[in-house]
């Protein structure tokens, strides 16, 4: 069940690597790492849930970015 979760994270992952777009690949790419983060700390894996938490923040911090980009 658990490796489960890692294999949707994975999926999200490759999926986002097919966006031409820039926000919905970081959009995707955010939730994919977010998903990693729950799959690290299931397995008790410091360096998955650790880098994977700062992919999630620097993803976010380019989705907000972007959009901000949009909106002006």
């Amino acid at each position: 069940m658990i490796h489960t979760i890692g294999y949707i994270a994975l999926v999200l992952n490759l999926f986002s690597m097919t966006k031409s777009n820039p926000l919905s690949l970081r959009i995707l790419s955010f939730l994919a790492n977010a998903i990693y983060v729950v799959y690290g700390i299931l397995l008790e894996a410091p360096p998955i849930f650790i880098g994977c938490g700062i992919a999630v923040v620097i993803h976010l911090f380019h989705i907000v970015k972007l959009r901000k980009t949009k909106t002006s």
